[in-house]
């Protein structure tokens, strides 16, 4: 069974400034030293949790696309995370997984945050996205979506010999610090839940708008307990994640075979 090793950065970042935030980035990136599948950046890498959508959008052969290519490709990894894309006159948060080979998915931002107006400057996805890479699926999403479970959760089929439909599922975030508790809980009953790993990935730092984001990046097991936790400071930290830890857990606790039937409607 193969492992997954995935590297999450935390970092701070500059306010609508896309040339400081991907130079700043990186050479992040180029510090990885461990051997990596994925590295994971925070939602909107590029300019911060911008509500100004028309100035800062880009088209998918912009600037921010066209950066995540090339990293890509020079240091031989898959690179995610979200930023401003503009497509068909709608403005979309969107998560965009990129391979070393340029091949490319995205994910735009199904629940927009309202409480922050996101909801009148994007326009929201009603597609999930589930990528495959060494082995394992990944679910994909960004930040408030981490509080609606339906929109994560595993899909019953009915069969007990079907396998689940993803073994990560990972969140990339603008959380701000005073609802930290919020954000660590979820993230831990979404791994349980799921029975999956799960990867959240925040920034640190005050933005232009004086809100704090602690990071508190984290990766948890599928029993819950917390593999990796950053609070306050910028990181980089990779791990491997062991597809047999994940079989063995489903094995002996078969719990999703029980679920309730469901579908999403659009």
């Amino acid at each position: 069974m193969s492992n997954l090793s995935i590297t999450t950065i935390q970092t701070n970042l500059h306010w609508e400034d896309k040339v400081a935030n991907l130079t700043m980035l990186e050479n992040k990136i180029k510090s990885i030293k461990e051997k990596t599948h994925i590295v994971i950046l925070p939602e909107m890498f590029s300019t911060g949790f911008s509500m100004n959508a028309a100035t800062l959008a880009e088209t998918m052969d912009g600037q921010g696309v066209e950066w995540m290519k090339r990293i890509s490709r020079e240091n031989k990894i898959i690179l995610t995370g979200s930023l401003i894309i503009e497509e068909d006159n709608h403005f979309y948060n969107r998560l965009i997984w990129m391979q070393p080979d340029g091949n490319f998915g995205y994910y735009n931002k199904r629940h927009l945050f309202g409480f922050a107006g996101e909801d009148k400057h994007y326009t929201a996805g009603n597609k999930r996205l589930i990528c495959s890479v060494n082995g394992w699926k990944i679910n994909l999403q960004i930040c408030y979506d981490l509080r609606f479970p339906v929109w994560a959760r595993q899909q019953h089929t009915g069969d007990e010999n079907s396998n689940p439909e993803f073994d990560l599922l990972i969140y990339v975030a603008n959380w701000p610090e005073r609802r930290s508790h919020a954000w660590k809980t979820l993230l831990t009953a979404r791994a349980i839940e799921n029975q999956c790993f799960v990867a959240g990935v925040n920034r640190t730092g005050k933005d232009v708008n004086d809100i704090y984001h602690s990071g508190d990046s984290m990766i948890i097991d599928p029993m819950g307990e917390i593999l990796y936790h950053q609070n306050g400071e910028e990181d980089i930290f990779t791990i491997s994640l062991e597809m047999e830890t994940l079989s063995q857990i489903r094995a002996k606790l078969p719990f999703l075979k029980d679920a309730d039937d469901f579908n999403i409607l659009p």
